[in-house]
């Protein structure tokens, strides 16, 4: 089987070098735009099985040639490269696993061409939108009636600074839409958008955590997927206390607004200037992290209330030097793009995850999660 990593981040070197160990996957390609990045991923990975691949995947064209005769595809991409990643699969005719859970509605309307091009494409397969996903989709299906599902995940800084006890672990751009986009969530079996930073709730972690706080973000793929099945449902983003006030009053203000503004008669973008900015303050005490995932449904099972939960706390990967935002986030990606090499997922279409690792599926996956290191517990009360 002949793989491709678009992308080669941090989380797609990670990516490349857990398919490079795969007894399914013969070849791995990693492409990125940057040649430095891809001699980086080259550097950390040895093995023969893998090559690089200099390509600019913001052309179409060159998208659509990266992935001809490829079986399958990781997408580590940012998020305005998602959805042409999707067409470009589509139209080679190659499976894609993709990491951007955003714009599902748009990746949707692809399912039938998915399914003519007899291909899996899996949008939103990382951490969260990825593992909350699933785990949510399991406590409904376990239930006889589900009430409630609450999605709640968090990559923080092991060692926080002030002021905002933050540290970057993604894309600053994608953290930022946090603080200004409504969020998508599902009440009474219709979508909702909820405001941004609202539902603030304090929260305990085991150590090395401790206290934290929690605001309503977008639930993505499963609002859809889900709202049907439970009478409400949404997601939401953890962060060490006192980070959403100060985040909230910058936006309230307009610090992140994207329109930009005359500043001496030039144009400035509040947002980027604020990127500018933030980025050196968005950094802990050091490169470790650590990511928290709670997911909890509500309703009855057998006629009694009942309360399922699964946790996780995750921390740096000091054996790898590897974020826990990385392994969380690129695990799950890795291991259904294995599956799906070795015929275990027989799925077509633009299928979510949470449709895909349920039923005899889940067990399974939650298990070769915990044998590569994400370890997730549960609790039925």
């Amino acid at each position: 089987m002949h793989a491709v990593v678009l992308g080669t981040g941090m989380i797609g070197n990670m990516v490349v070098g857990e398919l490079a160990k795969s007894p399914v996957i013969d070849e791995v390609v990693a492409v990125d735009g940057l040649a430095a990045s891809l001699d980086r991923c080259l550097s950390q990975v040895k093995s023969t099985k893998v090559t690089g691949k200099a390509a600019a995947l913001h052309d179409p064209n060159v998208m659509l040639e990266v992935l001809q005769g490829a079986d399958i595809a990781v997408a580590c991409l940012p998020h305005s490269l998602s959805l042409p990643a999707i067409e470009a699969a589509i139209q080679a005719k190659c499976h894609l696993v993709d990491l951007v859970g955003s714009k599902y509605e748009e990746k949707a309307q692809l399912n039938e061409a998915a399914k003519e091009a007899g291909v899996l494409i899996v949008p939103g397969a990382g951490v969260a939108p990825g593992i909350t996903n699933f785990l949510a989709a399991r406590g409904i299906e376990l239930l006889d009636e589900a009430d409630e599902a609450v999605m709640i995940c968090g990559g923080i800084p092991r060692h926080p600074l002030p002021p905002l006890w933050y540290q970057v672990v993604f894309r600053l751009e994608s953290v930022l839409g946090l603080y200004t986009r409504p969020a998508l969530a599902a009440e009474g079996g219709q979508l909702v958008q909820l405001p941004p930073l609202s539902g603030l709730e304090e929260l305990h972690f085991p150590e090395p955590v401790g206290e934290c706080e929690a605001v309503i973000t977008d639930a993505h793929s499963v609002a859809y997927t889900l709202k049907d099945k439970v009478k409400r449902l949404y997601e939401k983003t953890v962060r060490y206390k006192g980070h959403w006030a100060k985040m909230g009053t910058l936006a309230e203000l307009g610090f992140l607004d994207e329109t930009p503004v005359e500043v001496d008669g030039t144009p400035v973008s509040p947002r980027k200037l604020a990127m500018v900015l933030l980025e050196s303050k968005m950094k802990g005490g050091s490169n470790e992290d650590v990511t928290v995932v709670r997911v909890t449904v509500t309703g009855t099972k057998g006629g009694k209330p009942t309360k399922m939960q699964w946790d996780m706390v995750d921390l740096y990967d000091r054996d790898r030097s590897l974020t826990s935002m990385a392994k969380t986030t690129g695990t799950p990606a890795a291991i259904l793009a294995e599956w799906l090499a070795s015929g275990k997922v027989a799925a077509r279409g633009v299928t979510a995850i949470e449709q895909i690792i349920i039923g005899d599926l889940f067990d399974p996956f939650v298990q070769e999660l915990d044998r590569r290191g994400v370890h997730i517990s549960f609790t039925e009360e």
